[in-house]
């Protein structure tokens, strides 16, 4: 475990790499799309006297250190994923509760106008569009 990414991204902070970090990084990447309580759940899989206020300090440190992020994919509270290569658009469906991921491509039309006309720059971590998926009568694909 002292090998890894984590560990080696936590010391050259000169922080130290804890197993509750690691299990909630390891949660994090495991269930794709998670709230703190899903990852807490995940974690006290493994090690049961994790609370969730470690659970939480946890993963704002993780995404300070830019190997998670979140989205606001309801009304609850935010969601956590892996931050990979490609960015991405989240497309929730209201009635099924579906996250569909979308190539951040689809808003290059949008992102250059906002740029352009108005001197906004977009966050596309940050960006959910909600609706109905395919299945819930949204349409064809």
């Amino acid at each position: 475990m002292s090998n890894s990414p984590l560990a080696e991204v936590l010391r050259s902070r000169g922080l130290r790499l804890t197993a509750q970090r690691q299990l909630v990084l390891e949660a994090v990447h495991s269930l794709g799309h998670a709230t703190p309580d899903q990852v807490h759940a995940r974690v006290a899989e493994t090690a049961a006297g994790v609370n969730i206020t470690t659970v939480y300090r946890a993963l704002e440190l993780l995404e300070e250190l830019g190997l998670v992020t979140h989205a606001h994919l309801s009304h609850g509270a935010p969601t956590y994923h892996a931050v990979g290569e490609a960015q991405h658009v989240h497309l929730v469906c209201r009635r099924c509760g579906a996250i569909l991921e979308v190539s951040s491509g689809v808003l290059n039309p949008l992102a250059d106008t906002l740029t352009r006309d108005h001197g906004f720059l977009i966050d596309i971590g940050h960006v959910a569009l909600f609706g109905l998926c395919a299945g819930c009568g949204g349409g064809d694909a």
